[in-house]
């Protein structure tokens, strides 16, 4: 089973920054393609930032170029470099991932795995 971990969020004035970290835990043989998503209120659950085992990454349009995602593979975890926040950044922002577990040694794909949320909050 695994988990995922959000932390770093919190309140920024408008144009500030905040790294957002995801830490993945259990019984982990290895990350596949991590992502970062984001929910405003009202609004439906955006996918914002992807990032692949091999460094493949990609961006929604509205944070390209001010958002970096990035993973240290020897602690299982994903960053989330946000810089020039705006105040339509404010949401709850998910980790996401699919991994490859180990099961009694044997290793077994999971998809779509999910962490608990941080909230960001950007004050204009």
């Amino acid at each position: 089973q695994v988990q995922l971990v959000e932390s770093g969020g919190g309140l920024v004035q408008a144009g500030g920054s905040l790294r957002l970290s995801c830490a993945a835990s259990g019984t982990i043989f290895s990350i596949n393609t991590m992502r970062w998503y984001r929910q405003a209120p009202g609004k439906q659950r955006e996918l914002v930032a992807t990032r692949t085992s091999g460094g493949s990454t990609n961006y929604a349009d509205s944070v390209k170029g001010r958002f970096t995602i990035s993973r240290d593979n020897t602690q299982n975890t994903v960053y989330l470099q946000m810089t020039s926040l705006k105040p339509e950044d404010t949401a709850v922002y998910y980790c996401n991932a699919d991994v490859t577990v180990l099961r009694i040694g044997v290793p077994f794909d999971e998809y779509d795995n999910w962490g608990q949320g941080t909230q960001v909050t950007v004050s204009s």
